[in-house]
């Protein structure tokens, strides 16, 4: 439906039940793609045109499998407006001007594969997130994912495989999925959408630490640091899991190897030189002393969690520590608030309108 076709004049196309297919159009105008919310009524009576014959009829009217777009190839997006369309199968590379198109009401994407899986034998899970189609047909194609069968259903623990599965040259590159990624963010940030654009961002990082060619070795061990430590500063919850692991470690640092087993106490010794006594103070250097069951005591831990809570607002606890833990604590006053830094980001990130 509307492939190669040519639209001189602004139009607005309202459907149900369709799947359309916008490829190599030619929008001389701006065109609207709009998913009807209800039956359509005759134009000479008021009674509804029957659904019965068409597929999902007893679905919801507004889910989302209802009005799908599956190609906007070689498009010129500038024109287009999609409303409550299903974009999980869409295919987006090959678009003009994607970075102006705009997406209005429940616009949907496909999500990331559910669950754990398995990459070698180390388990992992993919956080969930919108997902362009083609990033489902390069995963899918580097996963060696079977193909299947045109009448199975998309199975929601696995990547959803291309046209062109078993052509790697046909198959996007994780470069050429960033750009899109990018054009997409740009076009939810002009329509003041910042939290719809948080997954293309998250999108666009993703391909370019998986991009070995235009991607440097270095950029992409920045990128896998960031993914790590927040999730390129989208995922709140693993940086401050990483937050309460680095200040838990730098209590258990410090009741190992940072905290003295007493508090020195200044010593003053002077010499006698005639009718002359001079006199010097000083401070011997906290020590370690005592066994390893002495240092786990809940005095200790006390002292510890004040220093390390202190780190996280850059400040000093004043807690006499040893030459080891005086280096535990300028490290932890120098991770701890990045991290905090890191948390704040990913939240301001899904809120920020």
């Amino acid at each position: 439906m509307c492939e190669r076709t040519r639209w001189e004049s602004t139009a607005t196309v309202r459907v149900r039940y369709a799947a359309v297919d916008l490829g190599h159009a030619v929008l001389a105008a701006p065109v609207a793609v709009i998913a009807h919310p209800a039956p359509f009524h005759f134009t000479y009576s008021d009674s509804p045109v029957s659904e019965v014959l068409l597929a999902g009829a007893g679905r919801q009217p507004r889910s989302p499998d209802r009005v799908r777009v599956v190609s906007v190839q070689g498009v010129d997006a500038a024109h287009l407006v999609l409303t409550d369309i299903d974009l999980a199968d869409c295919l987006f590379s090959g678009a003009f001007h994607l970075d102006q198109i705009r997406l209005e009401g429940r616009t949907t994407f496909a999500p990331t594969p559910i669950g754990w899986q398995r990459r070698g034998i180390r388990p992992m899970r993919f956080t969930r997130r919108r997902t362009l189609a083609e990033e489902h047909h390069w995963r899918a194609h580097i996963a060696s994912q079977p193909i299947p069968t045109e009448s199975a259903a998309p199975n929601p623990r696995l990547w959803r495989p291309g046209p062109h599965h078993t052509d790697p040259a046909r198959t996007p590159d994780p470069e050429d999925v960033a750009a899109l990624y990018r054009q997409l963010r740009k076009a939810f940030e002009d329509g003041k959408n910042e939290p719809g654009a948080a997954d293309f961002y998250y999108g666009e990082c993703e391909m370019r630490r998986h991009d070995t060619t235009d991607t440097t070795k270095g950029e992409r061990r920045l990128l896998w640091g960031y993914w790590l430590l927040s999730g390129y500063g989208l995922r709140a919850s693993r940086a401050f899991a990483w937050l309460l692991a680095a200040m838990s470690l730098t209590v258990l640092l410090l009741m190992i190897f940072g905290l003295p087993a007493s508090v020195p106490e200044p010593a003053t010794t002077g010499t006698l030189n005639g009718s002359k006594i001079s006199l010097h103070t000083s401070t011997p250097d906290p020590a370690l002393h005592g066994t390893w069951s002495q240092r786990w005591s809940w005095a200790r831990v006390e002292k510890a969690t004040r220093v390390a809570v202190n780190s996280v607002v850059f400040r000093s606890s004043g807690q006499n520590l040893t030459i080891v833990g005086t280096y535990i604590e300028m490290t932890s006053r120098l991770l701890v608030p990045t991290l905090l830094a890191l948390g704040v980001l990913a939240i301001r990130g899904r809120i920020k309108r």
